[in-house]
């Protein structure tokens, strides 16, 4: 009872954010629900909105106050200029790095908290005005006694009850959308609730990111891509992480990146390999790729490098779903839907009855319209719509796995768009996944598989002779074995057998026996012979009971 309250009392709250910044008239100002207009004029938004606040900053101000789930879809859109007005996207760009901030006392007491020492014990310097403040925590700039500059990074006090609260709602909402939602079972919605919670409570644990930015760090050390600052672990803890401060232009910084000549094309390019290369030669994925976690190293303009930062969020994938992925991205590339088709078959993502080439006639539909086109000529949000479409024409299920996979995918897009629109995104990465796919199927594949099990052959070669003369002695042993455990099965199985009869003729028996009891006590002017029928009854009862008897002796 307290939960459904305490769930009622929250979307009052929603509410009350919504009718206080006029999103409601917001959304009857789009061209869906242009025409009843004249509607908004009765909401109460229109007339509490504030007056002085754009489009953009009422939309900005209501997601901070709603909380750091509504934050995160914010910082999503952010990213997709083709799917929103150009003054409502750079307004939601701030979400990623410009969410109003805790106190920086606040900061303070929670590190000294954490350390069980003062902070001037720790930090020769520390700057309790944040550089940035995203929707689970905020950096502060500081400085460690020898010298090595580094950024604080500080959770906010009460996230967690906060995230909480609105998994619990969205929970809710799974729950209702799988009980009367027609397309509740197809999109499994408690399933990707669960896949976000779960995403989302790993951000919290920045020993967790700082165990994650290292293992990043190796999988790209001495690359020309990407680059990890180095985690100091000796001052990390589970709300306090503590790493190198690296220097460079924020990638959504267009201008910058021109006014210093970068090549944006390469930068464009080298980010779409940088996504291939996480997702299929190291399975190890930084799932919170927007603008506001992405710097530019420009030392040299024609050849730049990216800096990440913040790694809350990683994704990986089954061996299954790696691969099936990749044959659909080459098949996809070569424009072979039939086999695109038969992939998501095979890999159960739709129902096996599926018509193969009614679906590849519908994929092909979707897909071919947008290759060979730049990016700024693709209209991505009508493209997902089709493809949703699509989906649900065939009965696709949703893959809460894939999920992250997909966020990633969205924002190394829009990225690549505000970089260079005119890159050709299938023919970037087709050449790194051909040799992806070459190095785990094909005769290299092979080879590489022989070379890494060696080492491991020839550590067990001088036992094989031991090893096969104590396989073939134990094969007898085996057999009889084998026969022993048959024997005992076909025994068991005769017992079984035995008392279920024994079982049936005692119930019977005790039925018949009870029939025969209630006929008795009927009046027999009921029904002609009453007698005889309980006598009849009472006897065929009675054997089946002695020959239940004598079975269980």
């Amino acid at each position: 009872m307290f939960l459904y309250l305490r769930r009622f009392i929250r979307l009052l709250t929603i509410y009350r954010i919504v009718v206080h910044y006029g999103i409601d008239e917001l959304l009857l100002s789009t061209e869906i629900l242009r025409s009843i207009k004249i509607l908004s004029y009765f909401t109460p938004g229109y007339w509490l909105r504030p007056k002085h606040l754009t489009r953009g900053m009422r939309v900005r101000l209501a997601l901070e106050d709603l909380g750091p789930i509504f934050v995160k879809f914010g910082q999503i859109l952010s990213t997709r200029r083709d799917l929103l007005p150009d003054d409502v996207a750079l307004e939601l760009a701030k979400l990623q790095d410009k969410v109003k901030p805790f106190h920086g006392d606040e900061a303070r007491h929670i590190i000294e908290l954490s350390y069980g020492k003062p902070l001037s014990e720790v930090f020769a310097f520390f700057d309790t005005e944040p550089t940035a403040a995203a929707s689970i925590a905020q950096v502060h700039a500081a400085q460690l006694h020898d010298g090595r500059k580094v950024v604080v990074k500080v959770v906010r006090p009460g996230i967690a009850h906060a995230i909480q609260r609105d998994i619990e709602l969205l929970y809710l909402l799974g729950e209702l959308a799988n009980r009367y939602w027609a397309e509740g079972k197809r999109l499994r919605p408690l399933e990707v609730v669960a896949e976000f919670e779960k995403n989302l409570h790993d951000e919290l644990d920045l020993m967790l990111e700082a165990a994650n930015a290292t293992q990043l760090k190796r999988n790209f050390h001495n690359s020309k891509l990407l680059y990890v600052p180095e985690v100091e672990w000796n001052h990390t803890q589970r709300n306090v992480m503590v790493m190198e401060r690296i220097s460079g232009v924020p990638v959504s910084d267009i201008e910058e990146l021109k006014r210093r000549g970068v090549n944006l094309k390469h930068l464009a390019e080298t980010g779409v390999e940088i996504f291939f290369t996480q997702v299929f030669r190291d399975n190890f994925f930084h799932a919170d790729m927007h603008p506001g976690n992405i710097f530019v190293n420009t030392t040299h303009p024609q050849e730049p490098f990216y800096i990440a930062v913040d790694f809350g969020i990683m994704g990986t994938l089954s061996r299954e779903d790696q691969h099936y992925l990749a044959e659909n991205f080459l098949a996809f590339f070569h424009r072979d839907y039939r086999r695109v088709a038969e992939l998501h078959v095979r890999s159960e993502w739709v129902p096996a009855e599926t018509r193969i080439e009614e679906f590849e006639g519908a994929i092909r539909s979707v897909c071919e319209p947008i290759f060979d086109k730049p990016l700024k000529d693709i209209s991505f949000g009508l493209l997902l719509l089709r493809l949703f479409q699509t989906a649900r024409r065939f009965q696709m299920e949703v893959q809460p796995q894939l999920v992250l996979l997909q966020k990633t995918l969205l924002n190394i897009e829009g990225l690549g768009r505000q970089l260079y629109p005119e890159l050709d995104l299938w023919q970037t990465a087709k050449p790194f996944l051909e040799r992806w796919m070459s190095e785990r199927v094909g005769w290299r594949a092979f080879v590489q598989g022989v070379r890494n099990n060696l080492p491991l052959w020839a550590e067990k070669l001088p036992d094989m002779p031991m090893l096969l003369h104590d396989a073939l002695a134990q094969r007898p042993v085996e057999r009889a074995q084998v026969k022993r455990l048959t024997h005992e099965i076909q025994q068991l199985r005769h017992e079984v057998r035995h008392q279920q009869q024994q079982n049936q003729l005692l119930w019977t028996g005790s039925t018949l026996l009870l029939c025969a009891s209630l006929i008795l006590s009927l009046e027999s002017k009921v029904i002609w012979n009453l007698p005889l029928l309980a006598t009849l009854f009472g006897l065929i009862g009675t054997v089946m009971l002695l020959l239940g008897w004598l079975r269980s002796r």
